[in-house]
């Protein structure tokens, strides 16, 4: 069986790109916690927005959707799921809201993964959450012309509890010595879970959780305000990729964690940008949204396209984007680039 030792793996993660990673997150977990401090109602509409976001994007990346309209009033329970999808993102809803309220008292033990999974699909009809796998499974791909093949083989149903024991064993006392960047640990655990597969459904999504757990754990808690699942759902070529890189020879003990390591650093450092960009805009929230737009394009380095700016302002709408975008154009405060869907903005340096 495979074991789970991270005393010495983590070494070889300590490349130049990891490092530099590490170093920027550890920088901004500083400022973060001084923000967070200073503007804790402030940011109380950012929690919200990355609520419905990570719920969305992490059932999408699996398949699973519902129109805008359903998803947030799912994220909000201000509705009862109707579909087998619904049901599904709603679970996911509970199991987040479970970590972001709770999440110091829920330790990686085998037997509180089982229980986020239980809660996982808990409006589900049929008795499916909160038990490992009973038959082995496997990881399948397609190509593009439609053919199936195994992409990987998980560890056999019958080795699985005791995969998942000796995983969380490992993992704790590697946290434990105080020595190993717990940034680090978390995705080789992260990648191990995938591996293991330790459940017939759900595994993509329980992965995210309890990355987004262990994060909060550790004091990172970027998560609750900008959606790490966002992130991955972006760039989910990138996810899978890394993730079939990390995972060669997985059962050998041979494969090399630095891809998916690296790979998941960069995005926690994306979150933690996006969170310093919605910080600028709420230390401007004086400001009318129209001049909110403005002054976002003015301190933008370079072009920026509408849904960038939609996605820096979430709480303005798309018409209020739109009008003020046509007012700046107007009065010759921007300059526009390209056209169509390809349409870029820049600040006008010559009005100024």
């Amino acid at each position: 069986m495979r074991t789970f030792d991270y005393s010495n793996k983590w070494k070889k993660l300590l490349t130049p790109d990891i490092v530099a990673l590490l170093t920027q997150i550890h920088e901004y977990k500083g400022e973060q916690t001084l923000f967070v401090e200073a503007k804790a109602d402030a940011l109380t509409r950012l929690v919200e927005i990355a609520k419905i976001q990570s719920t969305e994007a992490s059932n999408k990346i699996e398949g699973i959707y519902t129109s805008d309209a359903r998803l947030k009033a799912l994220v909000k329970d201000k509705t009862t799921p109707k579909t087998r999808n619904e049901r599904e993102i709603a679970g996911y809803r509970d199991v987040l809201n479970t970590i972001h309220e709770s999440h110091d008292y829920i330790s990686i033990r085998p037997n509180m993964i089982l229980q986020l999974h239980r809660d996982l699909y808990k409006f589900e009809g049929y008795d499916i959450g909160g038990k490992y796998k009973a038959a082995d499974n496997i990881i399948e791909e397609e190509d593009e012309q439609g053919n199936k093949f195994v992409r990987f083989r998980p560890v056999p149903s019958w080795e699985t509890p005791e995969a998942i024991e000796n995983l969380c064993n490992e993992f704790d006392k590697a946290l434990g010595t105080g020595t190993i960047d717990p940034l680090l640990l978390i995705p080789m655990f992260i990648l191990d879970f995938l591996c293991i597969h330790p459940f017939n459904d759900g595994n993509g999504r329980m992965s995210r959780l309890l990355t987004l757990l262990m994060l909060y754990r550790a004091g990172y808690i970027v998560g609750k305000y900008i959606s790490i699942e966002h992130l991955i759902e972006k760039t989910k070529t990138s996810y899978y990729e890394c993730l079939q890189e990390s995972s060669l020879n997985w059962h050998e003990e041979e494969n090399n964690y630095v891809p998916f390591v690296q790979y998941m650093l960069g995005v926690v450092v994306a979150a933690y940008r996006d969170f310093s960009d919605r910080v600028e805009t709420l230390v401007t929230s004086g400001l009318s949204k129209p001049e909110r737009v403005a002054e976002l394009i003015k301190n933008t380095y370079g072009e920026i396209t509408k849904s960038q700016i939609m996605e820096k302002c979430p709480d303005i709408s798309r018409i209020t984007v739109e009008r003020a975008l046509s007012e700046l154009l107007s009065s010759e405060s921007i300059i526009k680039i390209g056209g169509g869907r390809y349409t870029k903005y820049v600040w006008n340096r010559y009005k100024e």
